[in-house]
């Protein structure tokens, strides 16, 4: 098991998306794009790529296969049930077993996941990564939408919601695998999750 710490994080490893998480004090929101596509071609434009689990304490999104997300969704939330919703916890369980488990080595996908505590991206070579400030960026268009968030965030007040939409924008604008129909989530100071512009379906 690998756990490393880094201010902000990009690992653009999958093609097709763009999810980006930001946190402000005790706020956090996360988001994602909605576009799907196969080889050169968009085979879908609202797909909703971020939702919130363990009774809207903890948000959740990923990079990479659709069905390989739902199965690793459904694991982590298990994990999170036989936690208390400890994420930390809960997110290294998910790690070491997708690690060591043959019915989930083989998934391709990349998951961000965040509370009010604390924010993490699970990897399926078993690392957990935090970084130091909350600020996390997945996918295709990652490296636009940190760079955006990481600015926002240094030289605006601007809510992490906010600066959410404006990063998903940025990689839209940059990247051919990201489009601008966005599902946003955010978390209220009383730790419960609220959809803002809920995109489409799974």
């Amino acid at each position: 098991m690998t756990t490393r710490m880094a201010e902000e994080t990009a690992i653009p490893l999958f093609k097709g998306t763009t999810i980006v998480s930001v946190r402000r004090g005790a706020l956090v929101a996360l988001g994602g794009d909605g576009q799907i596509t196969l080889g050169n071609m968009i085979v879908k434009a609202q797909a909703r790529k971020v939702r919130s689990l363990h009774q809207g304490r903890v948000l959740a999104g990923f990079a990479g296969s659709t069905a390989d997300a739902l199965t690793l969704f459904e694991r982590f939330e298990n994990m999170l049930e036989a936690h208390q919703g400890h994420v930390g916890r809960a997110s290294v369980a998910l790690a070491k077993d997708w690690r060591t488990d043959r019915s989930l080595r083989r998934l391709e996908a990349l998951l961000a996941v965040a509370s009010r505590e604390a924010t993490y991206l699970i990897s399926g070579a078993g690392d957990v990564i935090e970084p130091e400030q909350g600020l996390l960026s997945i996918g295709s268009g990652s490296s636009y939408a940190l760079a955006s968030a990481r600015v926002l965030l240094k030289h605006t007040t601007l809510s992490p919601e906010e600066i959410v939409r404006e990063s998903l924008a940025t990689a839209a604008d940059l990247d051919i695998y990201t489009n601008h129909e966005v599902t946003v989530l955010s978390l209220s100071s009383d730790g419960e999750a609220g959809p803002r512009n809920p995109g489409g379906e799974p």
